[in-house]
């Protein structure tokens, strides 16, 4: 009867863990299904989880700040940049970004510092860098970078910033935690009333599996907490030379082309906006307006036949008396 019992506890345990396994595909913000966590967002792979050591992980859990939340919940954004610029010198340009963001309390993820050649065959540096910062501090150190270019109006060719709300994907995987330190606990209390060997090695075994799942869970967490603490911007620095217009004179045949052809596109968005107006917006409301008044016009127009036809009726009977 007591073995019946403990195997009975044993199950009810490995059903509790299996219940916290069961989510190891995680639901984004957008709906799509992902078995492994976005490591580009971090720059490289994800930090690995601590070491298994056997005892209660309660209190790890609770220091680490994921016990169930209360109140509110915390909205976790993942935040990063893109930033295209042109600068004098990429190399330099390069250094300062590094010293920017180590002053800022963050990191150099990649850098990447090479030679191109132009059409009319000048080798020109081109740098690119991958640097992380405080997330609060985002729009500062971009402001910082773009302080870098000569003319901001011409020089920024592209800038573009991303955010990704993993609040529920954090909620989802510190529920599972929960679940597995629940599972946790009640092994713990089945070991110390085990008495035979092999109950003793039959829920070490368990207890082994559910530990593993709390570690990659924890380092899950982390990983998400990690990337929306610390904003990754991505840079590509340009040499001017390289982008140097063709220049006769004070005439540059390049820049006339590019507004041209700038021209032509924003006449065509023109164009192709105005259909679109007219055929979505337009069209229908001038029929609705329209019908109404066509049908009013047709039946007066009918009307005052008729009431033609039955004078020149009459008028005819008249004149045939």
């Amino acid at each position: 009867m007591k073995n019946k019992s403990l195997v009975m506890m044993i199950i009810s345990a490995a059903l509790i863990a299996s219940c916290a396994m069961m989510p190891a595909s995680i639901t984004r913000s957008d709906g799509v299904m992902t078995d492994e966590m976005p490591a580009e967002a971090w720059g490289g792979a994800a930090p690995e989880a601590p070491k298994m050591a056997f005892e209660s992980s309660d209190a790890y859990v609770e220091e680490a700040g994921y016990a169930a939340p209360a109140g509110d919940v915390e909205r976790i954004v993942i935040k990063n940049a893109n930033l295209s610029i042109v600068v004098e010198d990429p190399a330099d340009s390069m250094d300062v970004i590094v010293k920017m963001a180590e002053g800022m309390g963050g990191f150099v993820v990649t850098s990447n510092l090479y030679k191109t050649t132009t059409r009319t065959g000048v080798e020109v540096p081109v740098a690119n860098i991958t640097v992380r910062v405080p997330a609060d501090k985002l729009e500062s150190a971009l402001d910082q970078i773009k302080g870098l270019v000569e003319n901001p109006r011409v020089d920024i060719l592209s800038e573009d910033i991303s955010g990704q709300d993993v609040t529920s994907e954090v909620t989802d995987l510190e529920s599972r935690l929960r679940n597995l330190r629940a599972a946790e606990t009640q092994l713990l209390e089945i070991m110390e009333n085990a008495n035979r060997s092999e109950d003793v090695i039959a829920i070490f075994r368990e207890l082994t599996s559910v530990r593993e799942q709390i570690e990659v869970t924890e380092g899950q967490i982390k990983y998400y907490r990690e990337s929306a603490r610390l904003s990754a911007i991505y840079v590509n620095l340009q040499a001017k030379e390289a982008l140097e217009p063709i220049t006769i004179g004070r005439w540059q045949p390049g820049v006339e082309a590019q507004r041209a052809i700038q021209a032509l596109l924003d006449g065509g968005k023109f164009l192709v906006n105005a259909l679109i107006w007219i055929v979505l917006f337009a069209i229908p409301i001038l029929a609705v307006i329209a019908l109404p008044i066509y049908l009013i016009v047709k039946f007066f127009r009918k009307r005052a036949q008729r009431r033609k036809e039955t004078s020149d009726t009459a008028e005819t009977a008249e004149k045939k008396k």
